[in-house]
């Protein structure tokens, strides 16, 4: 979908470092030429956002800056594995988080809807 362009993946800086860290762990068992791949496909696809500080709490704080940018970016949804994380703050954002099952869920249906 990212080289496709169908999804457009907003990042900034912050959002980089965190997903090489993850996906370099090595409990993943990622190629590290796969995650290099991927993330030169995200720079290259996706849309870089500069994010003002949002005064929102989060139960990590390594999630704020997925909010900033999906808030500042205009995101249609902030997809992550770890919705609870947002819940306690959803109400002060304007992005819906959803899981990337319910993503591709919504996707599909709206791909489909479109052909």
């Amino acid at each position: 979908m990212i080289a496709t362009e169908t999804v457009c993946v907003l990042y900034d800086d912050r959002i980089l470092a965190e997903y090489r860290e993850v996906l370099a762990r090595p409990k993943l068992g990622i190629n590290p030429r796969e995650v290099a791949i991927l993330m030169e496909e995200i720079e290259l696809r996706g849309l870089l956002v500069f994010s003002p500080p949002l005064p929102i709490e989060l139960p990590d704080a390594d999630d704020l800056p997925f909010v900033e940018v999906a808030h500042a970016g205009a995101a249609a949804f902030l997809i992550t594995g770890n919705v609870r994380h947002f819940l306690p703050a959803q109400d002060q954002f304007l992005v819906p988080v959803v899981t990337p099952a319910t993503f591709l869920t919504l996707w599909l249906s709206d791909s489909a809807g479109t052909n």
